[in-house]
C-alpha cells in the first residue's frame, strides 16, 4: 500500500517506512506530524475521492532538520560592470512514514 500526500507544495509517494525529505516543518525532532492524502493505492484499489479521502490520516516521525543544496544566483550584464552573486540554501526536515490508516 502507498500513498499520494501533499507536503509542503509539492506531492510525495511514501508506503510506511519510508523516509521523504519535504520543505520545512515547524516540529521539533521526534515529533509526529499528518499528511493529508491526495490518493490512496492498496492492492489493485486505487481511491482518489476526496469525500473518502478525507479519513485517511498518514503520519510521520520527524528525524532531523537539514539543508537543501546550495543553490547559485549570478546576474550579469554586458558592458556595464553590473555583476550580482547570491547564494539560497533551502531549509529542510526528514521525515519517516509510520502509518497509514483509514485505508476503505
Amino acid at each position: 500500500m502507498y500513498a499520494i500526500v501533499k507536503a509542503g507544495g509539492h506531492q510525495e509517494k511514501v508506503a510506511v517506512g519510508d523516509t521523504v525529505t519535504v520543505d520545512r516543518i515547524d516540529a521539533a525532532v521526534g515529533a509526529t506530524v499528518s499528511f493529508p492524502a491526495v490518493l490512496l493505492v492498496d492492492g489493485a484499489s486505487v481511491t482518489s475521492d476526496p469525500k473518502l479521502l478525507s479519513g485517511v490520516k498518514v503520519t510521520g516521525e520527524v528525524l532531523e532538520e537539514t539543508k537543501g543544496p546550495k543553490i547559485d544566483i549570478l546576474r550579469y550584464k554586458n558592458k556595464t560592470g553590473h555583476r550580482r552573486r547570491q547564494g539560497f540554501r533551502a531549509k529542510q526536515t526528514l521525515v519517516k512514514i509510520t502509518a497509514i490508516n483509514g485505508a476503505k
